[in-house]
């Protein structure tokens, strides 16, 4: 796997980012890569050897996307990059970077490791979410992590029936479901007591958030079902489905959601020490072994 032309992105709010691109740029141009840089980005940096473009652009043209900044940033790039042929890695300037698995303290070796054809690939898939009024499509998004349906207000309950590839499964008075991807089961699923899936799992999970019932608990469905979530006429106004907690779509009373596997799948390269399990419990301070 080449990469003649690697792109850049984030966000410099994070505490060192810039001294990070400025190093990266710096690194790529010794290796003679072309250098495309978001756009956002781009104009606040005092370093030169690259070329501004826009994030779809880097996804068309470059065969790398390097984005530097914490899960967040990767979650925004990645809704976009899915679309495109591209390989993207994380360097963490975040807080947990489940996603963004390089250090950057010693970024230079794990990127040799990636040039030198030593990276390993892993395919992601995504979600998508439809939001339907009286039959009629009214909005539509794509998530990595998690699609939630909840109320606009803190602590309110809402009414909702859910069915899976049309076969009823309950109904429930709850604050709303989280349907989580694997990707996302460590994310936002997991503080709802949502179970954790390895990511080469073709699977959903679907976690109740604070449901009024006892025996409501998370399950784990295949990822090609089609997941449908029938709203109550009785509910009151300000509900939303949210997308990686980024996007926010409108719901009202009466609505349906739909959410299916999404066509496109994010190519995410890891460094060759990198391990899942070796994530999870530096991540969650799992125990160390005993012997």
């Amino acid at each position: 796997m080449e990469f003649a032309t690697v792109g850049l992105i984030g966000k410099q709010a994070h505490q060192g980012a810039n001294l990070s691109f400025k190093a990266i740029i710096i690194y790529l141009k010794k290796r003679g890569c072309r250098v495309l840089v978001e756009e956002n980005t781009a104009h606040k940096l005092d370093s030169d050897g690259f070329e501004s473009a826009s994030i779809k652009e880097i996804g068309k043209q470059a065969d790398l996307a390097i984005v530097v900044g914490g899960d967040g940033n990767m979650l925004g790039a990645a809704r976009v990059l899915a679309e495109f042929n591209i390989a993207v890695v994380g360097i963490n300037r975040g807080n947990l970077g489940f996603l963004t698995d390089i250090n950057p303290e010693d970024f230079e070796q794990q990127l040799d490791s990636l040039f030198n054809g030593e990276g390993l690939v892993e395919q992601r898939f995504l979600l998508e979410v439809e939001v339907f009024r009286n039959g009629k499509i009214q909005s539509k998004d794509s998530a990595v992590n998690e699609v939630v349906l909840h109320h606009g207000k803190v602590a309110h309950m809402l009414e909702f029936e859910v069915y899976i590839d049309d076969h009823f499964v309950y109904s429930q008075r709850s604050d709303g479901l989280i349907v989580a991807t694997p990707t996302g089961s460590t994310a936002y699923s997991l503080s709802g007591g949502g179970p954790i899936l390895m990511p080469n799992l073709d699977a959903l999970t679907l976690v109740p958030m604070f449901p009024h019932t006892l025996s409501s608990r998370p399950i784990v469905v295949d990822a090609n079902s089609t997941i449908k979530m029938k709203v109550s006429p009785e509910n009151r106004d300000n509900l939303q489905v949210s997308c990686d907690s980024h996007i926010v779509l409108a719901v009202l009373p009466g609505d349906e959601v739909i959410i299916r596997k999404n066509p496109n799948r994010l190519s995410l390269i890891h460094p060759k020490d990198y391990n899942y399990f070796k994530v999870l419990r530096t991540k969650l301070n799992w125990g160390s072994k005993l012997y």
